[in-house]
C-alpha cells in the first residue's frame, strides 16, 4: 500500500473532483458518509451519549456531515464547533447550514475555556477538529480543550488525523494532540502513524477507501510503501519442480562466544527454516558441541579459540555471510571482522555485535559490501547513527546513513522499517510477543536466507520482516504474547510462507 504525502492527497483530492465531475462538498459528503456507516455498524442504534468536536476547516465539515447523519438516524449527538479563527472553509460552512436543517440547536460554539462543555468517561467523543490540515501552533485555549478531552476518559475517535498532530512532526507538551481509541483517516495511512513517539496518539487505525482517482494514486510515485500480505505475495518467488539444494544457496553465519552460542543457533534454524539450501555455522569451538546436537542439517566450523571469535577462516564460497550474533566486541574478534569486511564482495546482513564492533570503529563502515544489511535495534541504532530528537529526525539520520554507505538499515520495531536511500517500506505485522530474547538473531537467518536463495538484498530485508512478523502473529495465537520465545519464530517460519496464499489455495479446493 503506498503511503502518499499531505500534498499528494490533496492533488489526489483536485484530480478526483475534476475527473469524477463532483464537487469538493460531494467528495466530502462521500468520505464522511463512509466514516459514518463506519460506526453506525458498531454502534447499531446504541444510545449512549456522542459528543463531535468540529473545526472550522474541511475536517470541521466532515464532522458536520457525521453529525448530521447520526442526527437523522436517531443518535444521541451533540455538536460543537471550536471557533479558533474566523476563517471558515466553503464545504465547511455547507455543511454548517444542512446541520441546522436537521437541528437547529446545534451546533453549540466553543470560543475560550469557559464554553468547556462536560465530559464524562460514558461519552463516545468524534475529533473533526484539525485532521491532517493543521500547519501552525495551537491557540493557548484550544491546546488546553485537547488536554481537557484527553483527560475525560471517554472513548475517543479522531478524524483523518488526531487534532493537533502535524503530518511531519512528532506532539509535545508545548503542542498537544488528541490521543485517540482509534483514528479514522481517509484512502492511505500517513507515515506518522507508524513512528514509536506517535503511538499513544493514534490508538488503533483504520483506513478508508473514499474513491480517491484510481489512476492518479497508481502513477503517482511515492517513497514510502506499507508492507501487507498483498504486497509480499508479489516479493514471493516460486520454487521449480526440479530444483535442489545447491539452487538454493550457500549462507555462512558467524558469530557466538562462551555462554551466547544460543544465539547462532537460532539464526542457523531461521535460516534452514526459510529455505537455504546449505548452511554453515562459525563459531568458537566451545560452539561445537551445542550446534552439532541441535542443527544436525548445519555444518560447522571453529575457530582456533575455544572462547571467542579471533581468527575466521574457512575454505568455501557462500552466498551470504551473516555476521555478529552473540559475537562480543574483543580487541581480537574486532580485528575477525576487520578482515572479513575487506576480504568480502558480497552484499552482508550484519547485526547484534557486528553493528556494535561497527559503531565503535567508524572506519570500518567504508569497508562495507554494497547492498549490505544492517538490523539494529533501537539501542544499536542510536549507537550507530547518533541521537536524535524525534523520530523524524531518526529516520532522516538512517536515511543519510543509508546513501552515504549504500547499505540497507532496517530499524527493528513494533511496526520495522527498512530504509534504503529515500525509500521507507513499512512492515505491518508482528506483535508484542515478538519483544523477547533472540527474536532478532532470527530476523537475520530470514533474511540471509533469502539473500541465499538469489532474492535482492532489498527485497529480501523487506520479504524477511513480513516473513518474520508474520510467524509471530500465527504464533502468538497459539501460544499468546506472553508464551512465545524467538525459539517459536525459527521452528515456524514455514506457517508464514502457507499462508501467503492461504485464501487462494481454500479458493481453488472450493
Amino acid at each position: 500500500m503506498k503511503i502518499f504525502d499531505i500534498a499528494q492527497l490533496a492533488e489526489a483530492d483536485k484530480v478526483t473532483i475534476e475527473k469524477q465531475e463532483i464537487s469538493s462538498t460531494e467528495l466530502m459528503e462521500r468520505a464522511a458518509t463512509l466514516v459514518f456507516n463506519d460506526i453506525h455498524s458498531k454502534l447499531n442504534g446504541a444510545q449512549i451519549p456522542i459528543k463531535i468536536f468540529c473545526g472550522i476547516g474541511n475536517n470541521g465539515g466532515d464532522g458536520l456531515v457525521i453529525g448530521r447523519l447520526l442526527l437523522e438516524h436517531g443518535y444521541q449527538v451533540t455538536v460543537y464547533v471550536v471557533n479558533y479563527s474566523n476563517n471558515r472553509s466553503e464545504d465547511f460552512l455547507i455543511n454548517y447550514e444542512k446541520i441546522k436543517e436537521v437541528n437547529n440547536d446545534w451546533p453549540i460554539t466553543i470560543k475560550g475555556e469557559d464554553d468547556f462543555p462536560e465530559l464524562s468517561e460514558k461519552d463516545f467523543i468524534i475529533d473533526a477538529m484539525f485532521g491532517i490540515g493543521l500547519n501552525r501552533p495551537l491557540e493557548d485555549w484550544v491546546g488546553k480543550l485537547i488536554h481537557y478531552i484527553n483527560k475525560s476518559k471517554a472513548f475517543i475517535a479522531a478524524i483523518d488525523m488526531p487534532s493537533g498532530m502535524f503530518a511531519d512532526k512528532i506532539p509535545n507538551e508545548t503542542q498537544p494532540a488528541i490521543k485517540a481509541n482509534v483514528t479514522i483517516t481517509f484512502q492511505s495511512p500517513k507515515l506518522i502513524f507508524f513512528l514509536p513517539q506517535a503511538a499513544e496518539y493514534i490508538g488503533d487505525m483504520q483506513v478508508i477507501d473514499i474513491g480517491l482517482d484510481r489512476e492518479y494514486l497508481a502513477k503517482t510515485i511515492v517513497n514510502k510503501q506499507l508492507i501487507n500480505k498483498p504486497e509480499a505475495q508479489l516479493l514471493y518467488r516460486q520454487r521449480t519442480n526440479f530444483a535442489h539444494k545447491g539452487d538454493y544457496g550457500h549462507a555462512l553465519i558467524i558469530g557466538g562466544s562462551y555462554g551466547k552460542i544460543g544465539s547462532i543457533s537460532l539464526t542457523a534454524m531461521a535460516a534452514l527454516k526459510t529455505g537455504a539450501g546449505l548452511v554453515t555455522i562459525f563459531s568458537p569451538k566451545c560452539g561445537y558441541q551445542i550446534l552439532q546436537t541441535v542443527l544436525p542439517e548445519a555444518m560447522v566450523l571453529t575457530d582456533k579459540s575455544e572462547m571467542m571469535l579471533n581468527s575466521i577462516e574457512f575454505d568455501l564460497e557462500p552466498d551470504v555471510i551473516c555476521f555478529g550474533m552473540g559475537a562480543g566486541t574483543s580487541k581480537e574478534t574486532t580485528s575477525a571482522f576487520e578482515e572479513i569486511l575487506i576480504k568480502t564482495k558480497k552484499p552482508m546482513v550484519i547485526d547484534a555485535d557486528g553493528i556494535n564492533i561497527l559503531s565503535k570503529n567508524k572506519q570500518f563502515l567504508k569497508e562495507l559490501p554494497e547492498n549490505s544489511i544492517l538490523t539494529p535495534h533501537p539501542g544499536e541504532l542510536e549507537r550507530l547513527v547518533g541521537t536524535w530528537k524525534d523520530d523524524f529526525d531518526k529516520l532522516y539520520k538512517v536515511k543519510k546513513f543509508s546513501k552515504k554507505h549504500k547499505v540497507i538499515v532496517v530499524i527493528k520495531g513494533a511496526h520495522t522499517i527498512t530504509v534504503f536511500k529515500d525509500d521507507l517500506y513499512i512492515n505491518n505485522t508482528g506483535n508484542p510477543g515478538m519483544a523477547t530474547a533472540g527474536s532478532g538473531d532470527v530476523l537475520s537467518g530470514v533474511i540471509t536466507s533469502l539473500i541465499s536463495q538469489q532474492y535482492e538484498p532489498l527485497i529480501a530485508a523487506v520479504f524477511g520482516v513480513y516473513l518474520h512478523g508474520k510467524t509471530g502473529d500465527i504464533m502468538a495465537k497459539e501460544m499468546s504474547y506472553e508464551g512465545l520465545i524467538a525459539g517459536d519464530l525459527a521452528t515456524n517460519i514455514g506457517r508464514s510462507f502457507l499462508d501467503l496464499f492461504k485464501k487462494e489455495m481454500q479458493s481453488e479446493g472450493n
